[in-house]
């Protein structure tokens, strides 16, 4: 019995390992498919942008960016050859168990077998039977006669068993090891894919170091566009923030009239009551007169925006849903993110561009969407058009578009087309995003935009 429950506890060993191994490489498998795909739309931009210009800061961003997929190909293969390892490691294991286990089961059943052959006859079986010393030892001992026969009979069936499993590790031993050798072969195959790309690389930054003197020219044009948008920015909240505060002094002003108003004629129905009680306690007499009526004051309205806020009762609940959909707005165009919020390391002087917002990479002419319902407080239709929108108490703001198709104060809506992307000093499409609150915080927007 005790050899049955090792063999039952050695096969349920087996059988987690086997539940657990595919999964893992599921997983693997599934992550390899995605950084190919992400390495074909790559490739594909890179060929698109060849065609189109010379040697440029988004061709270096697309070959590093490919560079980066395709060594996270590689890793993963890796990962995938030492799972393989392991997974050969353990079926050896295994196997060496199985032969341990069957050496062990094949020398009990020898035993058994000779001990059966001495005791073959049938004189030695009822000997043993009628040599008992009462009725009770002779039904025990046909007992353990029949017991013995079955555990012969079992321990055949488990090398049986043990025999069969070991031959299925085996397989899958030779299997992978065969899964090995293809998974070698691809990770060559990539290694000799990220050398070339390592080369295409470094070819561009050659070709861009060439081009020093125009391209440091470009990176202070750019700096300075960034100032620009960050003055428009500052100077458009200032005057959200003002025109709110003074809306919100011209209600409470009214406000206060109309209580000022409420008291006044108060006091004079308490006047008049007055005057009225003084003379009937003059004269001893009512003279007919109408009491007048108590005018009803007029109720201030609750102010719209406390002062030095934006935030309104009108936009309210556009702020909420705002903060809530964080991580979830769409992007305003469709492309790549060229430059990331913060600061840029950019070739091939390791040129610093420090900025707040997110720089996208796309089509000219391509269309620019508002992220979200709002409202436009700001158009500047010129080189380069900005567009601004309140979403509550945030903004985002769109730079560097063309055909700017809303106007101030026009209410928009999520997905609404506010105008179409232009070239850049690269001459490439690119549109600049920003997002802040009314206090002049930037925020990431890759933090707030769906991944």
């Amino acid at each position: 019995m005790k050899k049955q429950s090792i063999l039952i506890t050695v096969i349920l060993f087996v059988a987690t390992s086997l539940f657990a191994q595919p999964q893992t490489r599921e997983e693997l498998e599934k992550q390899k498919l995605q950084l190919k795909k992400e390495l074909k739309e790559t490739e594909k931009m890179l060929s698109e942008n060849k065609t189109k210009t010379k040697e440029n800061f988004l061709q270096w961003k697309l070959i590093s960016d490919k560079v980066n997929l395709q060594d996270r190909l590689v890793q993963n293969i890796n990962n995938d050859i030492n799972l393989l390892d392991r997974s050969l490691t353990t079926t050896q294991r295994d196997i060496n168990k199985y032969d341990r286990l069957l050496d062990t089961l094949k020398q009990e059943y020898a035993k058994s077998m000779v001990y059966a052959y001495k005791n073959r006859s049938n004189y030695d079986f009822l000997n043993f039977i009628f040599s008992a010393s009462n009725f009770n030892d002779a039904i025990k001992r046909i007992a353990y006669l029949k017991s013995y026969r079955n555990y012969r009979e079992m321990q055949g069936q488990n090398i049986i068993r043990t025999q069969e499993l070991r031959v299925q590790r085996v397989e899958e031993l030779t299997g992978t090891k065969q899964k090995k050798t293809i998974v070698l072969q691809s990770k060559d195959e990539e290694l000799g894919e990220l050398e070339k790309q390592q080369k295409e690389k470094n070819r561009i930054l050659d070709a861009l170091k060439k081009q020093g003197g125009q391209l440091s020219s470009q990176y202070a044009a750019k700096n300075k566009q960034l100032k620009r948008v960050d003055g428009a920015i500052a100077a458009n909240i200032k005057r959200v923030i003002e025109e709110a505060r003074k809306e919100a002094a011209k209600l409470a002003a009214a406000n206060k009239a109309a209580e000022l108003k409420a008291a006044a004629l108060a006091k004079k129905v308490a006047d008049d009551a007055a005057r009225l009680e003084k003379s009937k306690t003059t004269t001893g007499t009512v003279k007919p007169t109408t009491t007048p009526k108590t005018p009803i004051a007029p109720r201030p309205k609750p102010p719209i925006a406390e002062l030095g806020s934006i935030v309104t009762d009108e936009n309210r609940s556009t702020n909420t849903s705002f903060v809530a959909n964080r991580g979830n707005l769409q992007w305003p165009v469709a492309g790549r993110i060229l430059l990331h919020f913060g600061l840029n390391i950019l070739p091939p002087n390791n040129s610093k561009v420090q900025q707040n917002c997110v720089t996208v990479a796309t089509e000219i002419g391509a269309a620019v969407k508002c992220i979200f319902s709002g409202v436009v407080t700001s158009v500047i239709d010129d080189d380069g058009g900005i567009v601004m929108v309140q979403h509550g108490g945030y903004f985002t703001t769109y730079s560097n578009l063309s055909n700017v198709t809303v106007k101030i104060g026009q209410k928009i809506t999520n997905g609404q087309v506010l105008g179409r992307a232009m070239a850049n000093l690269d001459g490439i499409g690119a549109v600049d995003f920003y997002l802040y609150d009314e206090h002049s915080k930037y925020y990431d927007p890759e933090k707030w935009l769906h991944r």
